[in-house]
């Protein structure tokens, strides 16, 4: 259909940025807004990250009932930024069910670029409305982020972030004192005085405060950057920060892959702002999604995202750092997929239960561990890892357990699990 024939059918369709720098929380929030019926709008997702394998679209997808989602790897801002106007394009005749279409992008860009867009391409000028851009704000670390020295010619892509912002989601206010929200506040409104600040946590806030706002003004933008509309300016990234990506069909032993990240974290936490992923697990129907920032982790088994019968169990996982060892990373995760066991049902073996306990494997890949063993005392315990450190051959000789000095994530238990010795199994 002709563009000017199209337009007399239909009005402009509203787009939101969502934007903010990795790990605050914008996927969440996606999330939130999609699973929301509060707003009673369907929408068209088109998802950005920044590494070669894509983690959040996958989540994306599993939570987002009938929505149209549009992929691009690479940053938005400069390397993909002409396939952003292609896109918006092709989505064009298919937006007729939609009632708007939220653009996430990667932590790692700048939005002013993508706010270009809707005025300086004529097709996507007279099909869009560019109704807001939302910047969410991680509580805990976002000063150090404004705080950061940057190469010269480079742009510090948080000030960017909140420069441009219609509304601000001051996130994780859980992770701070009253103080420091009061500091990251003033913070904010030193970089941008008139957008509203809302205070949240995992990201939940009333999505019309958000959507359907009309709040982006292009005389106001031209006012603070008069250069706004000025295409020929490269956005220049930091080129010591990197992403890594691994992504295999198998499964993972989750239980060595949380020790390696806590090593991980211990020793190159600063440099580390981000990492995610969505895992099969062996023995485990539902799949493993954690992410992280910095020394923060959290990650588990959630039901609603099962893998299907006919789908392919894969791995997919993503690093974004400043200098990074991709071939470090790269084998730290490989040598947790899962491989051939030592032994089998009714093999005796010692078990690491705060000292080596006698006992005899019952069953593999128990609840993602690979032995599940009877203890002679009657007692059932887990073998986390394939390794001597957790489950030997019966030596006859104690010469105490072998627990790990550093990290150990899988004795870390709450609720009910907190009752049981961290290295009992559920009964």
């Amino acid at each position: 259909m002709p563009l000017k024939a199209w337009r007399r059918e239909k009005k402009k369709v509203p787009v939101t940025i969502l934007t903010g720098f990795l790990g605050s929380g914008k996927t969440t929030l996606l999330n939130h807004i999609l699973g929301s019926d509060s707003h009673g709008m369907r929408f068209a997702i088109i998802e950005n990250e920044f590494g070669e394998v894509g983690v959040d679209e996958k989540v994306i997808r599993e939570t987002a009932d009938e929505q149209i989602i549009e992929v691009m790897n690479g940053c938005i801002c400069c390397t993909v930024r002409g396939d952003l106007a292609v896109a918006l394009k092709r989505l064009r005749e298919k937006t007729s069910g939609f009632d708007g279409i939220i653009i996430e992008t990667t932590g790692l860009a700048d939005p002013a670029p993508v706010a270009q867009t809707f005025f300086v391409d004529e097709e996507v000028r007279l099909s869009y409305s560019l109704d807001g851009i939302i910047t969410v704000v991680d509580a805990k670390h976002i000063l150090e982020r404004l705080r950061e020295e940057k190469p010269e010619g480079v742009e510090n892509e948080s000030v960017e972030q909140l420069a441009f912002a219609d509304r601000v989601l001051l996130n994780k206010c859980d992770l701070v004192d009253e103080k420091a929200l009061e500091e990251v506040q003033k913070a904010i409104r030193g970089i941008n005085a008139n957008t509203e600040i809302i205070r949240t946590q995992y990201g939940q806030v009333d999505p019309k405060r958000l959507i359907n706002i009309q709040s982006f003004s292009l005389e106001n933008v031209l006012k603070m950057d008069p250069e706004f509309l000025n295409t020929d300016g490269e956005h220049q990234h930091d080129l010591s920060v990197s992403s890594v990506s691994v992504r295999f069909e198998g499964e993972l032993n989750h239980q060595q892959l949380r020790m390696w990240l806590s090593d991980l974290m211990q020793e190159q936490a600063k440099d580390l702002f981000r990492y995610k992923g969505v895992l099969a697990v062996k023995g485990m129907p539902d799949k493993f999604i954690f992410q992280g920032v910095h020394m923060l982790f959290s990650g588990g088994f959630d039901e609603r995202f099962r893998w299907a019968a006919s789908e392919v169990r894969e791995c997919r996982l993503v690093f974004i750092g400043r200098n990074l060892d991709k071939a470090a990373l790269e084998r730290g995760v490989m040598d947790c997929k899962v491989g051939p066991l030592r032994f089998k049902v009714g093999d005796e073996v010692e078990a690491n239960c705060e000292s080596w306990l006698r006992g005899r494997v019952v069953k593999l890949w128990d609840e993602g561990n690979p032995y599940r063993i009877r203890l002679q005392n009657g007692e059932e315990c887990w073998g986390p890892v394939d390794t001597d450190e957790f489950v030997r051959q019966p030596s006859g000789r104690d010469w105490g357990a072998g627990n790990r000095k550093r990290g150990s994530p899988w004795w870390e238990q709450s609720g009910e699990d907190a009752k049981r010795r961290p290295w009992q199994a559920r009964r």
